[in-house]
């Protein structure tokens, strides 16, 4: 193992004047696709451990949301051209001479998805799948051949990842979580699950700005539009009171009164991916569920790669995992980041490590060195538990 820990001198980032953070929730056209081709890379890991005996050669993070077509108006909407899932990238289709159900795994995976997550989209109907998949070359499929427990990585690639959440970051997570609980859907269930949150904070002020479409059937009016908008926003605001800032509010900021359908976000489905936004896998959260532009970030998406072969996943999410798991052992430290790397054809249990630090006053760096070691070498020795973990999915991908 290389590793390399070192101290910085940089404010904390809750410390500083000025951050922006954002989430782009259950519902959003990017995090759809982020999703899908992750519920495609769970369901393809059952199949191949139940047909091969093992996870085969397979990467499904190439996909693009096509938004579809919708007329709607108060109290009705009509979806005219279906939302698609177009599928590209790589995957395993025979092995010893035997045919594996690759494209029905993945149109169930997507079918089954859509229907545990967006109650107002029909699955193979309203959102329909296009596979282009193909098989890899050789010789990344040499790489799952008569491997060992841990495979090389089948991409040269790194990650990074943090801890602690700062408040505003906590909070920006919290808000689209709040909006998309059952909680809320039960008292607001007109609302749908296209949940934007975009955090700008100066000093003690956090401006939030939330998109969340209301459903076209409905809502009745005009005026019982701005009445449930003003209903939502007076939930958030008793809902965040207790916040430790002063919050500015803003949702559906492109509303405007006295404009009709042209003036307020309705929604037929509860997605903008009926007819206003496309998607596409990568564009949306990290790891962590968020987008924040004040730490460091890889280009890496996550959702739909190899759990056991692509450190572009295996990486995103344990450099996350160590950070928290850094600064839980040693509560003290301000912030931890946590970089990864590896080349292709190393094995993925023996990345360049780097950690970096954010010491409080009268603490050294070696107070702290020997365990972030320990921390690292632990959690890199049970790197074949942790890909069982990611096989299985417990670990969220955006």
């Amino acid at each position: 193992m290389t590793l390399v820990v070192e101290a910085l001198s940089e404010t904390p980032v809750a410390r500083r004047r000025i951050e922006l953070v954002e989430r782009k929730g259950l519902g959003h056209p990017d995090t759809l696709s982020d999703s899908l081709v992750e519920a495609i890379s769970l369901g393809l890991n059952r199949m191949y451990r139940e047909r091969a005996g093992s996870i085969c050669h397979y990467n499904i993070d190439k996909a693009l949301l096509v938004a579809g077509q919708c007329a709607k108006g108060f109290g009705w909407g009509e979806l005219t051209q279906p939302i698609e899932l177009i599928l590209g990238d790589r995957a395993t289709f025979t092995v010893n001479g035997m045919r594996l159900p690759v494209e029905e795994t993945a149109r169930l995976a997507v079918d089954e998805w859509v229907a545990a997550h967006l109650p107002h989209v029909r699955p193979g109907k309203d959102l329909k799948t296009r596979i282009a998949l193909a098989p890899g070359s050789e010789e990344l499929r040499r790489i799952f051949k008569d491997g060992p427990a841990v495979l090389g990585s089948n991409d040269t690639a790194g990650a990074s990842g943090y801890a602690p959440l700062s408040p505003t970051e906590a909070i920006v997570l919290a808000v689209e979580r709040f909006l998309n609980s059952a909680e809320f859907k039960r008292r607001f269930h007109d609302t749908g699950q296209d949940v934007k949150v975009l955090g700008i904070r100066r000093d003690d002020t956090l401006a939030l700005t939330v998109a969340m479409p209301f459903l076209c059937s409905e809502i009745g009016s005009e005026s019982a539009y701005f009445r449930r908008k003003a209903e939502a926003l007076a939930a958030l605001a008793e809902r965040f009171r207790d916040a430790p800032f002063s919050i500015e509010w803003g949702l559906n900021c492109l509303d405007r009164p006295g404009r009709g359908t042209e003036g307020v976000y309705l929604s037929l489905t509860g997605t903008s991916a009926e007819d206003a936004d496309s998607g596409q896998v990568g564009r949306g959260n990290r790891v962590n569920g968020l987008i924040a532009f004040s730490r460091p970030t890889g280009g890496e998406a996550a959702p739909g790669k190899n759990p056991v072969a692509h450190v572009g996943k295996i990486y995103s999410v344990l450099s996350h995992r160590l950070a928290r798991l850094i600064h839980a052992r040693c509560p003290g430290l301000l912030e931890v980041y946590v970089h990864l790397a590896a080349r292709i054809g190393e094995p993925v249990d023996h990345p360049w490590t780097g950690v970096q630090v954010i010491l409080p006053p009268g603490m050294g760096l070696a107070d702290v060195e020997g365990t972030i070691g320990d921390v690292v070498e632990a959690e890199l020795q049970r790197m074949p538990e942790f890909q069982a973990e990611l096989i299985r999915g417990e670990h969220p991908v955006c």
